[in-house]
């Protein structure tokens, strides 16, 4: 049996990770998933059967036709084609429904795979949206999508005219403008368990001074090697987990 025809538009998931996001979150979007017909493994079953239950096409192929779709990429023996999709979330619904919300603030990200890279640690951080300026920024393209292996299915990306006000905004909603930067205080001594943003700038050139400036402190990560600057996505995910941790540890205290 050969493959279907796909518009230009249809959007490419592959990975387990990447299929269950958007079997999970829109299984109607999904038009047919592919898996590699050597594998029989209980965890490709156990998509194939989440695929039955909703009524989603499948199709047993030859891994080397995967290999073809995904050029080569690591699918893990599984790719769908799927319409394409944006997630539509106002700033202030989010201010409004979650308690102690973390925000991931990007300013002057222009690399595609920084944007995707970011959107990956910020599911896994539980993030509850991305925010990017309009101008000096990426958008969420196809190969932000693809480097971020599903998380553009399940993190927002909210898009603001104006970062600054933006910031000024965040802060009467009692949330806590948090820089990152080489010149802060230590990331090991601070307490990072209330409503959190963190603001990040593109590498190379950093925070804008007026994004800043905007923010309530400026926190550095520890570097202890030869190298200078970590990629943004990688202090992203530092940043993120020392929050995480941070949120932990208060919460077993306050069980105490």
């Amino acid at each position: 049996m050969g493959l279907m025809n796909h518009s230009s538009n249809d959007k490419l998931l592959f990975g387990f990770h990447a299929v269950m996001a958007r079997l999970r979150q829109q299984p109607e979007t999904i038009k047919i998933i592919y898996f590699d017909a050597a594998r029989r493994d209980a965890r490709l079953q156990g998509v194939l059967a989440s695929a039955r239950l909703v009524d989603c096409m499948t199709q047993a192929v030859d891994g080397k036709r995967l290999d073809q779709l995904t050029n080569h990429a690591r699918h893990q023996g599984i790719v769908a084609f799927a319409r394409a999709v944006v997630l539509q979330v106002r700033l202030d619904d989010i201010l409004d429904t979650v308690a102690e919300p973390l925000l991931l603030i990007l300013d002057g990200v222009t690399d595609p795979h920084n944007l995707g890279a970011c959107l990956r640690s910020a599911d896994a951080f539980g993030v509850d949206a991305l925010i990017v300026p309009k101008d000096r920024s990426v958008n969420v393209n196809a190969t932000v999508a693809k480097v971020a292996c599903g998380a553009a299915d399940t993190v927002p990306v909210i898009t603001v005219t104006n970062l600054a006000r933006t910031l000024e905004h965040l802060k009467e909603r009692s949330v806590w403008c948090v820089a990152a930067d080489s010149d802060g205080e230590c990331l090991y001594d601070a307490e990072l368990g209330s409503a959190l943003a963190w603001v990040l700038g593109a590498e190379g050139n950093g925070l804008r001074r007026l994004t800043r400036e905007r923010c309530d402190r400026v926190i550095s990560i520890p570097m202890q090697g030869m190298v200078e600057s970590l990629n943004v996505s990688v202090a992203a995910g530092i940043c993120l987990a020392a929050t995480q941790a941070s949120r932990h540890h208060l919460h077993v205290e306050r069980k105490q």
